[in-house]
């Protein structure tokens, strides 16, 4: 680096800078003038950790080099363009292309929530910008709004690919403070495991959230209490997303083998971001998908049985004890994530250097404790001594703290495989029927509709209501049909519930073939009973125990 009298820091006696953009946790992006072509340029100078030993500055340097020219074979229109590596006394100092406008969080802070519309154009953008990283075999790992920017000219344009791949991974400083933002962060890395495209698919569907919310959905006081949120806890529904509402729950699968998959969020995105809406049911293999008919009047169905009696076949039943096991399995899980993130803090740079980010090697030895049985209060005997106060019985226990609530989804198909002329006719459509049992009374049930590829049917979210004076076991039922001539459609069909626990019934295939007739007699055929009544919540309104 030179430095003329009079004159700005010159880096390889090529890059003059001129002023700083922005700074982050591992170095200062800088508006800067290279000398040689006359153009005005991005520097991104970098800085090793304060506290790390020579060797380890040098391993973390030759890495940075590697990644940024890993990142420059990323062609893309929306994927900010790297046009040198330059070496100036013994550091890297990335030159990139100058886009001149604001970054995604700096729109948001000025204006808060935006459109669905404007939100799914701006992440249909960056998606095309990671798909194409993706291909050319790099992670950003470090998707948010701060940075993804918003040119003056309209054109969005993800930045830090490949700086990103060694900020995201240095999570902890050598003190074991969180630096960054780990509310973008997909489970997978919170746990400590090897990301991969998933993994970014995730950190833009909370973007997409934060971008029509406000905020980002599991954000919490503490670093490690949002880590643990992103693990453990259900995504808070989006109320303002509309249209965008499925692709960001598809994105925000704790599973990374669930995720929406890029190719099909990116169509959603470029729909919506256009103004209009992605069919619900829409699947990429079948040209022809159906549309959901009303509910029609279901004929009665039988109840669930009894608890304690197997549940039928096809029908899925989650209760409350096993939603508590499975929480405390991801709870010692997430402990094990953490103690692997804070024993990293003495060897994490070197982990980092040797491409280990992620390998949970070090999340051994952490579980959860069994919590230690509760007593009451002792008791005045009267003789001026207290006694341990008796074990309450099982009424007095149900009285002073009410078993808690479960719901159990059976989902039965009928006339699951239609061949014939489109529309089908009422009475052969694929038809549906979800009987719903809930545990203890009053209740009420949010649930909606929901294919095999996340798409959501019938409206959205509904509510069913169990009285107190009413039975446990109420019913919803649902045909499906298509406006299409010919093709094959299929696809798998389930509920899924939010209130007042978490659960999904198992999926019922099913698949509708349309076949031209022809007129016989010049007579056009026209199929009987096309529409159907616009069903209610009946089927049998029981007590089922």
């Amino acid at each position: 680096m030179s430095e003329e009298p009079g004159h700005e820091r010159v880096i390889a006696g090529r890059y003059r800078l001129l002023a700083p953009l922005g700074e982050g946790g591992m170095g200062t992006v800088w508006r800067a003038r290279d000398e040689v072509l006359h153009r005005e340029i991005a520097v991104k100078e970098v800085r090793a950790p304060a506290g790390l030993a020579g060797d380890d500055v040098q391993r973390m340097y030759a890495r940075l080099e590697r990644e940024a020219w890993a990142a420059a074979r990323v062609s893309n229109r929306n994927v900010v363009t790297v046009y040198d590596v330059a070496t100036d006394e013994g550091r890297p100092w990335i030159v990139m292309e100058l886009v001149r406008g604001l970054s995604l969080a700096e729109v948001l802070d000025a204006e808060g929530p935006m459109s669905p519309q404007r939100a799914a154009h701006i992440g249909a953008e960056v998606l095309a910008a990671l798909r194409a990283a993706h291909e050319a075999g790099v992670l950003h790992r470090d998707v948010k709004p701060a940075n993804v920017l918003i040119a003056n000219d309209g054109r969005i344009v993800l930045t830090d690919f490949g700086i990103a791949m060694v900020e995201g991974s240095s999570a902890l400083t050598m003190t074991g403070e969180v630096i960054g933002s780990p509310e973008f962060l997909a489970p997978e890395r919170a746990l400590g495991r090897t990301p991969g495209p998933e993994s970014d698919l995730w950190s833009l569907g909370v973007l997409l959230y934060a971008a029509v919310e406000g905020h980002s959905p599991f954000r919490h006081d503490t670093p490690l209490s949002t880590l643990r949120a992103i693990v453990d806890e259900e995504l808070p529904p989006p109320y303002r997303a509309g249209p965008l509402a499925p692709v960001i729950e598809g994105l925000l699968r704790k599973d990374p083998a669930q995720r929406l998959p890029a190719e099909q969020a990116e169509q959603d995105l470029r729909v919506i971001g256009a103004g209009g809406s992605p069919r619900a049911d829409t699947v990429r293999a079948v040209p022809f998908p159906p549309t959901l008919a009303g509910r029609p009047e279901p004929s009665p169905t039988p109840p669930m049985p009894f608890p304690g009696q197997p549940v039928p076949s096809g029908s899925g039943a989650t209760t409350t004890a096993t939603r508590q096991d499975r929480d405390r399995r991801a709870g010692r899980v997430l402990v094990a994530g953490v103690v692997a993130l804070a024993l990293a803090v003495g060897g994490l740079t070197y982990a980092l250097l040797n491409r280990g980010d992620g390998d949970g090697n070090g999340g051994r030895g952490a579980g959860a404790s069994t919590p230690a049985e509760t007593k009451g209060p002792p008791q005045n005997t009267g003789s001026g001594k207290t006694s341990p106060s008796p074990t309450p019985s099982e009424s007095e226990s149900e009285e002073s703290s009410p078993p808690p609530q479960s719901v159990r989804v059976g989902l039965d198909g009928t006339r699951t495989d239609y061949t014939g002329p489109c529309p089908p006719p009422g009475a052969r459509a694929p038809r549906f029927t979800a009987t719903f049992t809930v545990g203890r009374l009053p209740a009420e049930v949010s649930y909606r509709w929901v294919t095999q590829d996340g798409s959501v049917l019938d409206g959205g979210w509904k509510t069913l209501s169990f009285p107190e004076s009413g039975g446990r076991t109420r019913q919803d039922a649902v045909t499906v049909t298509t406006e299409a001539e010919s093709g094959t459609f299929e696809n798998e069909i389930g509920v899924e519930v939010r209130e007042p626990v978490r659960t999904t019934s198992e999926s019922v295939p099913f698949s509708i073939t349309c076949e031209t007739e022809t007129p016989t007699g010049g007579a056009s055929p026209s199929p009987s009973d096309t529409g159907s009544d616009s069903g209610s919540d009946t089927g049998s309104d029981t007590d089922s125990g």
